[in-house]
């Protein structure tokens, strides 16, 4: 499992923390299926938890969304699973506001862990912004997407 040097902890934001085949696997299968059973990860205890089954309606439109979205861009291109690619981003001030009041609320780390790793992240989101252009995403803000998601939505429900 990835650590970050700078505190000493699990990286739950560097790829090699997660599972890039069952990810593919998990999202095939909801697509083909309707239906997937997915781990629930408490970041906290650096480990899953337990199990959760997701579903989808064959008319429903499946977002795959999170950090680790663009690094399989390619593959569900390839698979005809990839309806668009995007990089959904703020400010970053705001996106570690945001990450902060998520993460002690969750209370997923000590106080200053999550301030010390949030600083980190915000120092890195321009890289990690570019990183997924790179693989394919377009960099756009929530307000933006709704009209594409709407039409999406419309044109499944036909």
């Amino acid at each position: 499992m990835p650590r970050s040097e700078e505190l000493g902890i699990i990286d739950w934001d560097h790829p090699d923390s997660w599972n890039r085949e069952a990810a593919l696997d998990a999202l095939g299968l909801l697509v083909t299926e309707g239906r997937v059973e997915t781990p629930v990860y408490d970041i906290g205890a650096n480990r899953a938890v337990d199990r959760a089954v997701v579903t989808a309606r064959p008319s429903d439109i499946i977002l795959a969304e999170g950090i680790f979205a663009a690094e399989i861009i390619a593959d569900l291109h390839e698979l005809g699973l990839l309806a668009g690619a995007f990089c959904v981003h703020h400010q970053r001030w705001v996106t570690f506001a945001r990450r902060l009041a998520r993460d002690l609320n969750e209370r997923r780390k000590p106080p200053l862990t999550l301030v010390r790793r949030g600083l980190a992240l915000a120092r890195e989101e321009p890289s990690v912004i570019r990183r997924q252009q790179a693989l394919g995403a377009k960099p756009a803000r929530a307000s933006d997407l709704e009209g594409h998601l709407s039409a999406l939505a419309a044109l499944a429900a036909t």
